[in-house]
């Protein structure tokens, strides 16, 4: 399926292969796209309105300063999911709780978490950034309300993930675990038309990012592993050029096309590394490895990662399975 295919008929072709299937994902990823549709537009529109740039004045619980249209975003992505009754609770990356939906919906089979705006320090240089979710099977009984559990899920039993990116055009990227395929939004239809079926991450690259600025807070092993990305002696043969964007969705999504890898590794500031587990790591990771990558925490795989808390910060490498494969032996020995 390509060419004049959009989101809705993908989701109910694909359903059609599946006679169990409920409609579920229709409703929730439908609704993720309209979320999409107006940050999109809010982004778009951010240089032009004064009560959109800048700061908000407080910090989300990372520590991270909110920008305006963090607020914006997690604002409408709740409105968006609130109401579709598939949740029985929500994580975002803006809030420090888990987030309880309102008493008058009926309580939903899922548990979502969603950093609302990925990269909102790059906001007012127009620089492109995003919005990752990613969706659990409750394990709380059903009919009442959810609870933190049912959120700190290992990245492995998740069902869904995936992630949208505001650029110079808005793509929504997304698995439900068979495969991963991307939509391009059309602004003259309104509709994200299926554009990048069925992705594999090649194993021939040309780049790789990693923040080089801490590059002196890092391990000696990973200097000396990323040096080598600067000569012929590596696994690809070539000289390889640095790429980093600074906004995980947009790093990651040039990875995801053009192989390579991406990394914020833990260093000497941040021993457990700046990216969050289950907002950020655990659907980039899931997005990887059904497109036949690899996500690495160091030692062990991202999404065998049993968490201890909603705002969990762990280090990130993920990218080709050749790459991943390299980086593992030549850093952590494995």
């Amino acid at each position: 399926m390509q060419g004049n295919i959009n989101l809705t008929r993908f989701i109910y072709e694909t359903q059609k292969a599946f006679p169990t299937a409920t409609g579920d994902f229709s409703a929730i990823l439908n609704q993720i796209a309209l979320a999409a549709k107006i940050v999109s537009m809010e982004v778009n529109r951010a240089g032009i309105l004064d009560d959109v740039l800048g700061y908000q004045g407080e910090t989300n619980p990372s520590g991270d300063d909110q920008k305006k249209l963090d607020v914006i975003a997690d604002n409408v992505f709740f409105n968006a999911l609130e109401h579709i009754e598939k949740f029985c609770i929500m994580g975002s990356e803006e809030n420090e709780n888990p987030v309880k939906l309102p008493k008058r919906y009926k309580k939903g089979r899922y548990a979502i978490l969603f950093d609302p705006l990925d990269g909102s320090s790059n906001i007012d240089f127009n620089v492109s950034i995003g919005t990752i979710f990613s969706v659990f099977r409750r394990t709380s009984p059903e009919g009442g309300d959810g609870n933190l559990q049912d959120l700190l899920q290992p990245g492995y039993k998740q069902v869904a993930a995936g992630y949208v990116l505001y650029g110079s055009s808005t793509m929504m990227t997304f698995t439900t675990g068979q495969g991963v395929n991307m939509f391009t939004l059309d602004p003259q239809i309104g509709e994200f038309i299926l554009t990048h079926p069925n992705i594999r991450i090649p194993d021939a690259t040309r780049y790789y990012s990693i923040n080089e600025g801490n590059s002196a807070n890092w391990s000696d092993a990973l200097r000396s592993y990323v040096d080598t990305l600067k000569t012929s002696d590596n696994i690809h043969g070539k000289v390889l050029s640095g790429r980093y964007i600074g906004s995980m969705v947009a790093d990651v999504h040039r990875t995801l096309l053009g192989g390579g890898f991406f990394s914020y590794p833990a260093d000497s500031a941040n021993p457990s590394g700046k990216l969050r587990l289950m907002y950020e790591a655990n659907p980039m990771a899931m997005v990887i490895e059904q497109a036949g990558g690899r996500a690495i925490y160091g030692e062990g795989d991202i999404m065998g990662i049993i968490p201890r808390e909603l705002h969990q910060k762990i280090p990130v490498f993920l990218g080709s399975k050749k790459d991943i494969d390299a980086l593992q032996r030549a850093v952590f020995g494995k």
